[in-house]
């Protein structure tokens, strides 16, 4: 019986092991500073909370550990501003950052409103025009879209300054629209599913006049308006600041669209992935791009058994199948998410060791 009772005590710790060692969280694996970082850091005008991170950590996206931030601070962090000192300290056996709040270089007083002066996630200016421009909808598109019906003369295409003239355009929703066209059906990488349906941002307008069929001049046009073009109101800019992290869950997916329809693109650059909310996606995931290996032949002697085919009293052997190898995924950069649907996602790449590719792809780091 004693006998039994150890073989099954070690049948169980033998299964309950794997268990174990996966429960280990990911945190536990010891940040990595950079060698010549800075104990204390005085926060500049232009800084922004990657380029912080990247002056401490090997790993950028691991900002909110050394922060020990919980999941609320990640998506509403505590503003840091120009002229706070940051400090870094070892408290027991692991990093930790904090802000000394006895010292302020830049004056305490100031005129603008906070928010607007807080140092952003990555460059504002990089990503400005897809914080709210992008739209991704069902298969009716934008049914309740306002609608150019007309232009001031003749001419087919219109530009900045021209005037239009559009339908359902409602004065409670403002003065300020965005012009649309629909565009290109956003699919899976792999499986070719349909994730969505993207809106094609063509420029802005502003409201003359309401009426039944509206006047509107158009102030800004990113490529040519045509009668029939939508519109929607447009909405307030999003200051996107969330902390860079690494998203909670194991994500991969692929890049499936570059911006300005390039074939490869670098750093600074627009990507559309095919993950998106559902797939554990948020502002401020970080995601590892990776570009996959060729398949190539197997220039190795083939080492199977001999294949035979026996006809009547006389054998023969058949050619050997070819054989393949996966060349490994080379990793070539990093991307930050910052606008998020339900299956798609925007991002922009912040490095690269080279060109980044439709179909590469993107993992948690």
């Amino acid at each position: 019986m004693r006998v039994k009772s150890i073989t099954a005590s070690l049948l169980v710790s033998a299964c309950l092991l794997p268990l174990l060692l996966a429960s280990v969280p990911l945190r536990a694996q010891e940040i990595q500073l950079q060698e010549n970082r800075p104990d204390r850091y005085t926060v500049q005008k232009g800084d922004t909370l990657w380029d912080i991170a990247g002056k401490f950590l090997k790993q950028p996206w691991r900002w909110p550990e050394l922060w020990r931030m919980n999941r609320d601070q990640i998506k509403n962090p505590h503003w840091i501003y120009p002229g706070d000192v940051l400090i870094l300290t070892r408290v027991g056996d692991e990093w930790q950052l904090t802000l000394d709040r006895s010292v302020r270089v830049s004056p305490t007083v100031r005129v603008e409103k906070l928010e607007a002066q807080a140092i952003p996630s990555i460059p504002a200016q990089d990503i400005e025009p897809y914080l709210t421009r992008p739209l991704v909808t069902g298969p009716d598109g934008l049914p309740r879209a306002g609608k150019i019906v007309a232009g001031r003369d003749n001419r087919v295409v219109r530009g900045q300054g021209d005037t239009i003239y559009a339908v359902d355009v409602d004065e409670r929703a403002g003065s300020q629209w965005v012009l649309y066209r629909p565009g290109r059906v956003l699919r899976s990488y792999d499986s070719q599913e349909i994730l969505g349906y993207e809106m094609r941002y063509l420029g802005t307008a502003q409201v003359q006049r309401f009426a039944e069929v509206s006047t509107l001049v158009i102030t800004a046009a990113r490529e040519e308006i045509l009668v029939g073009d939508l519109l929607v109101p447009a909405p307030r800019e999003v200051l996107v600041n969330y902390v860079p992290h690494a998203p909670d869950k194991l994500v991969e997916g692929r890049i499936i669209d570059l911006a300005n329809d390039a074939h490869e693109v670098g750093r600074g650059y627009i990507v559309t992935l095919d993950r998106g909310a559902q797939d554990g996606l948020d502002i401020g995931s970080v995601l590892a791009v990776y570009h996959p290996g060729p398949v190539m032949a197997d220039p190795r002697p083939y080492a199977a058994s001999d294949i035979l085919s026996t006809t009547t009293d006389r054998t023969k052997v058949l050619l050997p199948p070819t054989q393949y190898l996966n060349i490994p995924s080379e990793r070539t950069g990093l991307v930050f998410v910052f606008r998020v649907f339900d299956r798609v996602a925007y991002a922009i790449v912040l490095n690269t060791t080279d060109p980044v590719f439709p179909g590469d792809i993107v993992r948690k780091p």
